[in-house]
């Protein structure tokens, strides 16, 4: 693992499961990988198609603050949510979108992968959306393993999901591996491209 502290933030709204995703990250640094973790979740009013967003720090030292202040990785699962909370992420901070609900990208450091067409063509069901998040976030943030986030999602999944969550999982995983980090741009917003 990188040293220190490494901020992840997941964002969306009500209803695409950002708080599980969340959880299933933080049982899998803290619980299976024994790293120090912190989980902080809120969301909007309404249930669902309100705001959502779910925290996550984890450390190879204690958590002295438990709030993230600008995460290292941004996952935004629409465009609400990229538009929101852009303007945290670290410099050189890593965005992740959802590029089926996504289409106006404030930067060119992304990666741009579509959990939900993925969820919804390939699997047969959109509510898996978020497993497939997660799988493509859990490498690409480089600290958690593989096999740590499907033994959390699978003490976490719902009872008979256990199956289309893992197949969920296992396609964002595919998809990030297939992504060579060291070949993005460095990090240049927008408003810096039109100057």
């Amino acid at each position: 693992m990188k040293q220190g502290r490494y901020e992840i933030c997941l964002s969306g709204s009500g209803g695409q499961g950002i708080i599980l995703a969340a959880l299933v990250l933080a049982e899998a640094a803290g619980i299976l990988e024994g790293m120090e973790v912190c989980q902080s979740q809120s969301y909007g009013p309404e249930a669902r198609g309100g705001a959502s967003k779910a925290d996550v720090i984890i450390s190879d030292e204690p958590i002295d603050y438990p709030k993230v202040l600008q995460p290292d990785l941004l996952l935004s699962m629409n465009q609400e949510a990229c538009d929101t909370y852009f303007q945290y992420l670290k410099p050189e901070g890593l965005l992740v979108v959802d590029s089926s609900l996504v289409h106006q990208i404030p930067t060119n450091r992304v990666v741009a992968i579509p959990f939900t067409q993925i969820a919804r063509k390939d699997l047969g069901k959109e509510g898996v959306a978020n497993m497939v998040a997660l799988g493509a976030v859990g490498v690409l943030s480089q600290i958690i393993s593989p096999q740590s986030l499907e033994d959390a999602l699978i003490r976490r999944a719902p009872k008979g999901s256990e199956d289309i969550n893992r197949r969920a999982l296992h396609a964002g995983i595919k998809e990030a591996q297939a992504i060579n980090l060291k070949e993005l741009p460095p990090f240049i917003t927008s408003e810096e491209e039109e100057l």
